[in-house]
């Protein structure tokens, strides 16, 4: 008899009902400006980034000396190899770290943290990143989606006061949100917490929980149900991870990050105190979410990291391999693999940098662009690496450790990408990203033309929307025609003699923002309501503003570093070869808006669904062993053996 495919006590929701409580959860209003969003508006601001913003002096002093203890740790302290091999990170070295104080780098020092800059943590992971990816999670796990976050937007003064000062030198947290058969769909949350006197008792299943295996503390997320003196809904709570009930039931092993501590955690009858709870009952997706949108920076930054190594060995691996009588770097296919390392690192360092800056300032709402960065920088570092595999060639497929036994440099190419494919998926899949970006973006139509798309609305509130739609579309539409993108001498800064010009590739993203506006503005009006199942659409519209985001970024980092005598002339070259090969993806998906399959998958989707298509599957045999595809969640006590360990 095979197992339930999914927990019992999952709530049944409607698509509809999981978009409202999705939409319910984000942040409804716009109270400062935001470059992606005017990008998608057609818009081009580009005084809201250039001159880009710099740390003040004290940031940059305090940064760098932590980057230089940090760089010796890593240099004596680390064997990423070892990790590798033996999938787990030694407790000494994460008390090195908790020693050197890595676990409260944007913590606020009162509480016994760093108190680094959002630049300066990127740059921190970036680097211990590169000598072990699972170390990088590890500090990312617990200080971007981990307690400490959340605490420091939404805790109270006495839960401040409590946790931060254990999170800062002592305490391993970690983020609960996903379960068996929930995962970017929190409708369906099944964990509850039922008020109890002082307390909330806890029941169910978190999967996934990256860090849970030795964690401290946990952020939990759960569904209150609603009842006299309770609002009731998903709500988030700090809890003890050593707490009566609680069971580490599996230790989960991946094709990547061997050392990473993710588990399968179980929570019954686990008494939780009032106190303990992060906002009121019904807020907890909204911390969520609103933890996630600086927290994503974390991951591009690690990818940058990862774009540098690629760039390293690529460059001196090709420099010496030779093949028909020059080097392979010579050769115009090789070549170009390179340019594209060294472009795009470039670009993507370019992306998080600027919009780690601006979340430091706190002048602008980062939202999208944190969002287009981790959705950039995850898909391109999967890119680079495996572009660094092809020009390693047979080696880039072959382990360090066996290149090492036959006496060649140890050169862990295949692990890089193996740790990097997570990423497309970690705190947003690609997909969920494409459509998170995509309602930011449309926004602005939503809030004045929503009503006329939404069936449930009457005909007065339809009446009414189309009067403002009107208005609002009667001054924005007119202004997509033309702009400063048509003018030959505008952005004439970033044309100093001696460089290459790019003024004309940001006068082609001001052409670009305004053609992407209208091609989302005809999209509506032809959609209309169906327009939020147009997810390859929608997905292609996403990606040129990811395109054009990071061009604007590439370009005024460029014209930072001549400005500052840094590598200038270099960073333009750089900037340019970016620029020309954004554009050719650019105007490719721009064809691909109109000119695409979409309506052919669909169909055919269909088929493979009804078993039109089973015969193609014959002729193989399934390695897959046998149990449901999603194990049972069902909240009750744990029987298997506690795996959680804590590290002291």
């Amino acid at each position: 008899m095979s197992a339930p495919s999914a927990p019992k006590n999952t709530p049944r929701v409607t698509e509809r009902e999981a978009r409202q409580v999705a939409e319910a959860a984000r942040e409804q209003d716009w109270h400062k400006p935001s470059f992606a969003k005017e990008l998608f508006l057609g818009r081009f601001r580009l005084d809201l980034i250039h001159p880009h913003p710099l740390p003040p002096a004290d940031d940059v002093r305090r940064g760098e000396a932590f980057l230089s203890r940090l760089r010796e740790f890593c240099e004596t302290r680390i064997d990423g190899a070892l990790i590798e091999r033996e999938a787990r990170i030694p407790d000494e070295v994460i008390s090195g770290l908790k020693e050197l104080g890595a676990l409260g780098m944007k913590i606020d020092p009162k509480y016994g943290g760093l108190g680094l800059t959002q630049v300066y943590y990127n740059k921190a992971l970036a680097l211990v990143g590169s000598v072990s990816p699972a170390i990088g999670a590890l500090l990312s796990a617990h200080q971007s989606i981990g307690v400490p976050q959340p605490l420091k937007i939404f805790g109270s003064q006495e839960q401040k006061d409590t946790f931060l000062p254990r999170l800062a030198r002592t305490d391993i947290s970690a983020f609960l949100l996903t379960e068996p058969d929930v995962g970017s769909d929190p409708a369906r949350l099944a964990t509850s917490a039922v008020p109890d006197g002082p307390d909330y008792v806890l029941d169910g299943v978190k999967l996934w929980t990256t860090n849970g295996v030795v964690a401290d503390l946990l952020v939990v997320m759960a569904r209150v149900p609603e009842s006299e003196g309770h609002k009731g809904g998903i709500t988030a709570f700090v809890v003890e991870a050593d707490s009566p009930g609680i069971t580490v039931e599996n230790r989960n092993a991946f094709m990547g990050l061997r050392g990473l501590e993710n588990g399968v955690t179980r929570f019954h009858r686990v008494r939780v105190p009032a106190a303990n709870r992060i906002g009121p009952e019904g807020a907890g997706l909204k911390i969520a979410l609103t933890t996630l949108n600086t927290g994503r920076l974390s991951l591009p930054a690690m990818c940058v990291g990862a774009g540098k190594w690629c760039l390293k060995i690529a460059r001196e691996w090709s420099a010496v391999r030779e093949q028909w009588g020059r080097p392979v770097a010579r050769h115009e296919a090789v070549g170009a693999k390179i340019s594209f390392i060294a472009a795009t690192t470039f670009a993507l360092e370019a992306v998080v940098d600027l919009a780690s800056q601006m979340a430091d300032e706190n002048r602008n709402d980062i939202r999208i662009e944190a969002a287009l960065a981790k959705l950039y920088g995850s898909e391109m570092g999967c890119l680079m690496a495996d572009e660094l595999v092809q020009i390693r060639g047979g080696r880039g497929f072959e382990t360090a450790d066996s290149l090492a036994a036959r006496g060649e440099r140890a050169v862990p190419a295949e692990q890089l990408l193996r740790d990097l494919r997570i990423n497309r998926i970690f705190e947003g899949s690609t997909e969920i990203m494409h459509l998170l970006i995509a309602r930011e973006a449309v926004d602005a139509h939503l809030k004045v033309a929503g009503d006329i798309i939404d069936p449930d609305k009457p005909l007065s509130a339809k009446a009414k929307a189309g009067a403002n739609a009107a208005g609002f579309y009667a001054r924005w539409l007119p202004r997509l025609v033309t702009g400063p993108g048509q003018l030959p001498r505008t952005y004439g800064e970033f044309n100093p003699p001696g460089h290459p010009d790019l003024s004309a590739h940001l006068r082609y993203v001001e052409r670009a923002s305004r053609r992407l506006a209208r091609s989302t503005f005809y999209a509506m009006s032809r959609w209309q309501g169906r327009m939020e199942t147009k997810q390859g659409f929608l997905g292609r519209i996403v990606d040129i503003g990811a395109e054009l985001f990071a061009m604007s970024a590439a370009c005024v980092r460029a014209e930072l570093l001549r400005s500052a005598d840094d590598h200038g002339r270099e960073a333009y070259r750089l900037a340019d070869v970016f620029c020309h090969q954004s554009r050719v993806r650019v105007e490719a998906l721009f064809t691909r808006l109109w000119s695409n399959t979409d309506d052919l998958d669909r169909r055919l989707v269909d088929g493979v669904l009804s078993g039109a298509y089973t015969w193609l599957e014959e002729g193989v045999i399934d390695p897959s062993g046998e149990g449901p595809w999603i194990a049972d969640a069902t909240p009750g006590p744990s029987t298997r053996e506690n795996v959680h360990r804590t590290v002291r």
